[in-house]
């Protein structure tokens, strides 16, 4: 346990110099809020998301919809309530997909290197080639559009990024002294990896990791906008989606989930900024 004790110091002094950036605190705030609506707004409303409580294209702030209908009649405030749970299960599990295969292959070749190295950077270089919008209207296409396959899709094309850094971090540490200390008494294979060099190589990964739930809330947008999304759930995507065709007789269909969307990003993008700030030394001795 003694590596891991090494760098308790390091995280305790990153976690004090992150809860003083006020940018990171505000994104935690937003995404606390996001969060509690998504949560709990579903058992206050206590509503179908697609059933019609209204005419179609009821503008907001109507005395039967607060923030209007959608071309059936949806209410949209409803629908955004219920929308924020898919969107964001899909954005947090395809993010984890994502970075679990990224750091897995990642870690492998930049240990191991040599024929590892090189066939595992083929495999990645091949997955970062194909445009990754496309490989995952593909697989969403193939498999039909549902939560299962959409998350899967996004988590399948989106992980050569973390493996790319992931390799790097191992390279630098696989030779440094304490490494070999562990080689040097018998330590597997698999306790240095995951245990000796991982703890050190976490920071940069976990700002790849919390900046992956971004990408991937864009991305099921973007799948829902073109029509992939599933049609049996409500997201956020899927309200854009099924209203751009009236984005300008009914504008706050699109609208507001399109805010629910930035104002997520935005404040992913915020811990992510804070996290990497707190966890990079250089920026730490500043």
């Amino acid at each position: 346990m003694k590596e891991i004790d090494q760098v308790q110091g390091p995280w305790r002094e990153a976690m004090h110099m992150f809860m003083r950036n006020r940018s990171a605190i505000a994104g935690i705030v937003m995404l606390g809020l996001v969060l509690l609506v998504a949560i709990a707004g579903p058992w206050v409303l206590g509503a179908d998301p697609f059933e019609i409580r209204a005419a179609p294209l009821t503008p907001p702030l109507s005395e039967d919809a607060f923030l209007g209908t959608d071309y059936l009649g949806r209410d949209v405030l409803t629908t955004l309530v219920y929308g924020g749970r898919a969107t964001l299960l899909v954005g947090a599990i395809a993010a984890l997909l994502s970075v679990t295969i990224g750091i897995t292959l990642g870690a492998f070749a930049g240990y191991y290197g040599g024929r590892v190295d090189a066939i595992l950077m083929r495999i990645t270089e091949f997955f970062q080639v194909l445009p990754a919008l496309l490989f995952a209207m593909v697989v969403v296409t193939l498999f039909s559009p549902s939560l299962v396959t959409i998350t899967l899709a996004i988590g399948v094309v989106s992980w050569t990024g973390t493996a790319r850094l992931t390799r790097a971090e191992f390279m630098k540490y696989r030779n440094l002294d304490f490494v070999r200390a562990q080689r040097s008494i018998g330590a597997s294979h698999a306790r240095i990896i995951w245990r000796v060099i991982l703890p050190n190589a976490l920071p940069p990964l976990i700002v790849s990791a919390t900046l992956a739930i971004g990408a991937a809330i864009l991305f099921e947008a973007g799948l829902s906008f073109l029509g992939l999304g599933d049609p049996n759930q409500m997201s956020w995507g899927l309200m854009i989606g099924s209203s751009r065709q009236y984005i300008f007789s009914c504008w706050w269909a699109v609208a507001f989930p399109g805010t629910a969307i930035f104002i997520t990003v935005l404040a992913v993008s915020l811990i992510g900024d804070g996290l990497n700030d707190a966890l990079n030394p250089k920026l730490r001795e500043r």
